[in-house]
């Protein structure tokens, strides 16, 4: 396994409004984050902050191209972030849910202290796989075929890449002590965005650049 000490890049925030952090998710152009009763969109360019959707949003947050995807309680709402209107919901799995991604036509779903994550069906919430991670797991997500998820035990958080199919870590990046990770997005290319629980924060973090014998292994 890959060890390193994560890069933080920039800070985000806290923004007016948002006492805390918990869901992060990214629409190509603005940061989309999660503070319990809203979903807060930011510029990550200037920092500076674009609109809120009134909705609940206790954890994790996705977007699929078209829609959001947001975690309230025992269900996952989908969003027109146009309208802010819920169009559909479906029930997490049982236990609760943390963090959440969409990829491959499905959602992710992070479970923290069942330290699990699981491929979801959208239409219709059934879980289609699950895999285990031996910390609990807040954000999750998908990244040129990378499964990453942070975790948030006691007063360390790390960022990691796992096996998609046996859960082993293959690689980890530790965030600076006393820095929590709630949320967990990539921005399909360099960053990470990290939600930074009651910080009120969003911080950018430096994605692990691949060689190209990795790329083509």
């Amino acid at each position: 396994m890959k060890k390193a000490t994560a890069e933080i890049l920039r800070e985000y925030g806290p923004f007016t409004g948002a006492e805390r952090v918990n869901g992060v998710t990214y629409d190509g152009k603005h940061v989309w984050f999660a503070s319990g009763d809203k979903l807060h969109a930011f510029d990550p360019e200037s920092g500076k902050a674009l609109r809120a959707i009134d909705v609940a949003a206790h954890a994790g947050t996705a977007f699929d191209g078209e829609h959001l995807f947001q975690i309230a309680d025992e269900s996952i709402r989908k969003i027109d972030p146009k309208t802010g209107h819920v169009l559909a919901t479906i029930p997490t799995p049982s236990g609760g849910a943390s963090g959440l991604a969409w990829a491959e036509g499905s959602l992710w779903v992070g479970q923290h202290r069942r330290r699990q994550i699981h491929q979801v069906d959208p239409q219709t919430g059934a879980i289609l796989r699950t895999i285990a991670s031996n910390r609990f797991v807040t954000g999750v997500t998908w990244v040129d075929g990378e499964l990453w998820h942070a975790t948030w035990e006691g007063e360390e958080s790390d960022l990691r890449r796992i096996d998609p199919q046996t859960g082993e870590v293959l690689e980890k990046l530790d965030m600076p002590a006393g820095t929590a990770v709630s949320g967990l997005e990539s921005d399909g290319g360099e960053l990470f965005f990290c939600g930074g629980g009651a910080s009120g924060k969003v911080r950018a973090v430096r994605k692990p650049k691949r060689s190209a014998k990795a790329i083509g292994a």
